[in-house]
């Protein structure tokens, strides 16, 4: 039996980060946990293009459209989400959810999930490089995975 994974590598990739514009105290900080990390696994940061969107409902269309550019080894989309006193953010949350998996199974560029989805401003601010680390890191070293695995068994 011969175990494949991926590393976390960045050495020769591209990316592009899907950022949106709506929090963007939360969303900037995402976005330097992730350029930090790609950075510190051996990426070029010249090889990091920052995509911005309104909002999180518009992060998968604007993913389709750049996985399906070939330009690019993988991607990241970046945002917050904070529950409010209606349904709108239960709706907001699944058709983003759905949208950006939708695309990396649909197009197989790996899409890495920083999409912040909160209950608070306080626990956003937690996940976005303060008490619980920075997520948009961990979503880049995710996507950087992922890229390295599907090279790994292809």
């Amino acid at each position: 039996m011969a175990d494949k994974e991926g590393n976390l590598i960045a050495t020769g990739l591209t990316f592009a980060l899907i950022v949106s514009r709506f929090n963007r105290f939360v969303t900037d900080k995402l976005m330097e946990g992730a350029v930090d990390a790609f950075a510190r696994h051996g990426g070029n940061t010249g090889d990091l293009d920052v995509i911005w969107v309104p909002g999180a409902f518009e992060m998968p269309l604007a993913a389709r459209r750049l996985a399906q550019s070939g330009r690019y080894d993988g991607l990241v989309a970046l945002g917050a989400v904070i529950r409010g006193a209606t349904p709108h953010f239960e709706y907001l949350c699944s058709a983003a959810s759905s949208g950006l998996a939708g695309v990396s199974v649909e197009t197989g560029v790996p899409v890495g999930f920083g999409l912040l989805t909160t209950d608070t401003m306080e626990q956003a601010i937690e996940r976005a490089g303060s008490k619980a680390g920075n997520k948009g890191g961990d979503a880049m070293l995710s996507a950087v995975e992922m890229v390295n695995l599907l090279k790994a068994i292809s």
